[in-house]
């Protein structure tokens, strides 16, 4: 499991030149099937438009990328919107820049310049989150030891769930899977292994960036 970058939700971002209008729309999305969802619901938003282009990015490692210049010369469109994402360094994310022309022609050259500027100022407009893989670390102690603790907790700058408290408390920690051990024996020292721990398989979570 390996960390990746993508963006929360969805963005947008409006870019005029030469009497042309690009609208930029960005989407965090997960599959082929939602990409394409998404790029039918802006087309069907501005069916008014001449171009609609647009382009994603999929997987952790970025191995599934898609574009399409809907209308417009091979290459001006699609590719730079697709360059845009992989410029950000992110994945799972679709964008669509809708065009209205405004009877100036931009010349392959422009078109490109265009389109990939419009995808960046989209993509800067929305929020991104790292998607790393933790591990959650089931604490369990006496309620003596939870000052302490918590404050360690702080200091060490660790995510967290919220924690269970019955007849002891039951912490929980999100720690990344090669700082396991160390956390481990460093609760161990501090609590004169006087506490439980359990660790649960990685998994992926959102943390904003």
């Amino acid at each position: 499991m390996k960390e990746y970058t993508t963006i929360e939700g969805f963005g947008n971002a409006t870019y005029e030149i030469q009497k042309s209008r690009f609208l930029t729309y960005t989407a965090h999305v997960e599959t082929e099937a939602e990409a394409r969802e998404f790029v039918l619901s802006i087309k069907k938003k501005h069916f008014d438009a001449r171009h609609n282009c647009s382009a994603w990015v999929l997987g952790p490692d970025s191995s599934l990328q898609k574009s399409n210049d809907d209308g417009e010369p091979g290459g001006t469109a699609g590719n730079p919107i697709l360059e845009a994402i992989k410029q950000q360094h992110l994945t799972n994310v679709a964008v669509v820049v809708t065009r209205y022309f405004g009877g100036i022609k931009l010349g392959a050259g422009g078109l490109i310049r265009a389109y990939n500027h419009s995808a960046a100022i989209g993509l800067d407009n929305s929020v991104k989150v790292a998607i790393r893989p933790f591990c959650r670390l089931d604490v369990t102690i006496d309620y003596g030891m939870l000052g302490t603790l918590e404050n360690w907790i702080r200091s060490q700058d660790i995510h967290t769930l919220e924690a269970d408290y019955t007849d002891k408390v039951i912490l929980h920690l999100l720690i990344e899977p090669h700082d396991v051990e160390n956390i481990q024996s460093q609760l161990t020292d501090m609590t004169s292994a006087h506490c439980q721990l359990n660790v649960n398989p990685p998994e992926y979570l959102e943390v904003k960036i």
